[in-house]
């Protein structure tokens, strides 16, 4: 659950605080996979997706960002930008020349920059209901811009906003993972790391132009914060040059309402990139 330490926990100091996440150590073969977490969440946002990714014979590295999970809260940065950087910290630390960078929501802007700055560190990226543009419709910006002052005032909004994230299926934990996140809202210190996030600019326009690795966007048919989802993912994947695969019914967090499709989804690619 957020805010729970795991036993399988791990750090890493990095210059501004300390990064927390775990590795699953040994590969068949391949790249290695990070996984990235989204906007005010956790690591844990993938406690289901990757035990499926070892069963299949791949290292998965899950990471909190700044400020959430595990990691150390006060931070002068919490942007994307700042995120790839840990990516980048946390690669060396393990001695991996090169991995596949999955983001999902605001880590997906993450992941392009990655791809872009450091061509030669990264062997694909994968985008899980993402942000790389500003919304083109004005309900979604105005939707965006309220959305800080109400979390900051009212952390149990958050909370509540995330029955409408689980459209068609709900975790058997939902209840108590969305408690979870809520408490991680209230606990000291907690307001400026979630300030950095919500005030970053967690879209990558204009970075998708730099990227050169192989490249797939996940996307739920459902995902209430776009107002067109597989439109979305088709101006995802021409901007990466990439493909594209819906999950039907799934909204913003596939990785733990459909974890098996996005197994099924992210498998493949991550045998072709090997």
């Amino acid at each position: 659950m957020p805010g729970t330490q795991h036993p399988d926990t791990r750090f890493l100091d990095v210059p501004g605080g300390r990064i927390a996440f775990d590795d699953s150590g040994t590969t068949a073969g391949g790249a290695p996979v990070v996984l990235l977490p989204g906007m005010l969440d956790s690591r844990a946002s993938y406690r289901y997706l990757r035990p499926l990714l070892v069963a299949a014979g791949h290292r998965v590295i899950t990471m909190d960002l700044r400020g959430f999970g595990e990691s150390s809260i006060a931070w002068d940065d919490y942007s994307p930008d700042a995120v790839a950087h840990d990516v980048f910290a946390l690669l060396d630390h393990l001695g991996i020349a090169r991995a596949v960078l999955v983001g999902n929501s605001y880590t997906g802007a993450t992941v392009v920059k990655a791809a872009g700055t450091a061509p030669e560190r990264v062997a694909g990226i994968a985008l899980i209901d993402a942000f790389l543009e500003h919304s083109p419709n004005a309900f979604g910006r105005a939707l965006m811009k309220a959305l800080g002052p109400l979390v900051l005032a009212f952390p149990g909004s958050w909370g509540a906003a995330q029955r409408y994230y689980y459209p068609s299926r709900r975790p058997a934990d939902f209840g108590a993972y969305r408690a979870g996140l809520v408490a991680a809202l209230c606990a000291p210190g907690r307001k400026n790391a979630t300030r950095g996030q919500l005030g970053g600019d967690s879209v990558a326009a204009g970075s998708a132009a730099a990227v050169r690795c192989p490249a797939l966007v996940i996307m739920g048919s459902k995902d209430v914060d776009f107002p067109d989802p597989a439109a979305l993912a088709d101006r995802q994947a021409a901007a990466l040059k990439g493909r594209k695969v819906m999950i039907d019914g799934a909204g913003h967090y596939p990785q733990a309402e459909f974890p098996g499709a996005t197994a099924d989804a992210l498998l493949p690619f991550l045998h072709e990139v090997a």
